[in-house]
């Protein structure tokens, strides 16, 4: 058993993507890190990225580009293998007359309305720039214990070392050691939906834009562009329906598809006929971001449903604050203050709070089985489709500005 004691100014917990972001963010500000992880391996520095698509990819809008490009992480990505969103069209499958709402990054006098990138992409460009980073040291370790008080935080690790530091950071995901530590409380709902995800070549074009269906009983089916003539399925699909996807073949999820995406996508191709995934849908609210010494960033601090796609996007603008209030802090407080700790919460509770309400009250909305209900969804579909100053104000809110 070793009695090592590591010290730094902060203790990122979590190495997934928000967690690198933020380790590499604090110390670029000059403030050394501790990114504690407990996988088995360093980041993959040096290492190429495969070849094969990634399978989980995120929509990444102009808050989450400009914290990386500030990073210097963004045009350290592969940009062939990045396709920007142009559009987006979102559609009730299930009426006679359906409702349809669609959104132009041109018609809002943008370029592109966001980002599709793989999640190994983003976690390769990470690595390489926590490979050189200054004031950070990677600990690959099993946290025990917690404990906190006015002088300072501690984790205890499993084989007796211990990290002593200023600030924990919580980015250790939706089952949060940290928050659970913290004696934070939650609010958690299971929607009892899988997101199931996989990628497809199409027959036509996709042309940057973003498919979405609402099929009530079956979910909510998205197709998001690829490079090329290639596109990434999320299918919110309720735990009967993904298990059963899961079991089958991709020809047969093919088949499924192919009512949704014929008419604008032509006929779908798996492009790795046996990468499949699919993980738990579920709305988690903590009953705080933050306790004595520790914040908490990305799904440990929201979890939210992936329909409209902001989740990775919520997390990155926890970054975005956190190291913003952390760089400005007056002389006299160290990284846990506890004023800066509420500076933060303050900062992050009404968009976090205003994106939980919308992802949850659209999840209900357009799950709901009452004919009445989805008639009143689709008039106002179809009337948000025909006041574009609205729709510009929806696409600003929706790019984080």
């Amino acid at each position: 058993m070793s009695h090592q004691m590591i010290r730094s100014d902060i203790c990122v917990v979590g190495d997934g993507v928000v967690g690198k972001a933020a380790a590499l963010g604090l110390a670029q500000a000059g403030l050394s890190v501790t990114l504690l992880s407990a996988a088995k391996t360093p980041p993959n520095v040096g290492r190429t990225l495969s070849k094969e698509w990634d399978v989980r990819v995120f929509a990444l809008n102009h808050v989450a580009h400009a914290l990386l490009d500030s990073l210097k992480v963004w045009g350290a990505l592969d940009a062939s293998r990045i396709a920007p969103i142009t559009g987006m069209e979102v559609k009730d499958a299930a009426e006679a007359v359906d409702g349809k709402l669609d959104f132009d990054a041109y018609g809002a006098y943008i370029n592109e309305l966001a980002w599709i990138v793989e999640d190994s992409n983003l976690n390769h460009a990470l690595d390489a720039a926590l490979g050189f980073a200054p004031n950070i040291q990677y600990v690959v370790g099993q946290a025990e214990k917690l404990v906190t008080d006015s002088s300072g935080a501690q984790i205890h690790l499993s084989d007796g070392r211990q990290v002593e530091t200023q600030l924990i950071v919580g980015a250790d995901g939706a089952q949060s050691w940290v928050r659970g530590q913290a004696d934070i409380g939650l609010d958690y709902r299971s929607y009892g939906q899988q997101g199931v995800v996989t990628n497809f070549a199409c027959e036509k074009p996709h042309h940057g834009i973003a498919r979405q269906w609402f099929v009530e009983e079956q979910g909510i089916i998205a197709l998001l562009p690829l490079p090329g003539n290639q596109v990434s399925l999320v299918w919110s699909a309720p735990d009967a329906l993904a298990a059963e996807l899961m079991a089958g073949t991709l020809d047969a999820l093919t088949h499924r598809l192919a009512p949704y995406a014929a008419s604008d996508l032509g006929q779908l191709t798996p492009l790795q006929p046996e990468s499949i995934k699919s993980f738990p849908l579920r709305l988690i609210r903590p009953h705080s971001m933050v306790a004595e010494r520790v914040a908490l960033i990305g799904d440990a601090a929201h979890a939210v449903h992936p329909l409209a796609g902001h989740g990775m996007n919520l997390g990155f603008g926890d970054v975005q604050v956190l190291l913003k209030i952390l760089s400005e802090r007056e002389a006299h407080r160290d990284c846990g203050d506890s004023r800066l700790l509420s500076r933060y919460r303050r900062a992050r509770s009404e968009e976090v709070a205003l994106m939980q309400i919308t992802t949850d009250g659209l999840a209900r909305l357009f799950g709901s089985p009452f004919p009445a209900v989805r008639l009143a969804r689709n008039v106002g579909m179809n009337l948000l489709n025909s006041l574009p100053v609205l729709k510009r104000k929806l696409i600003s809110h929706a790019m984080g500005k």
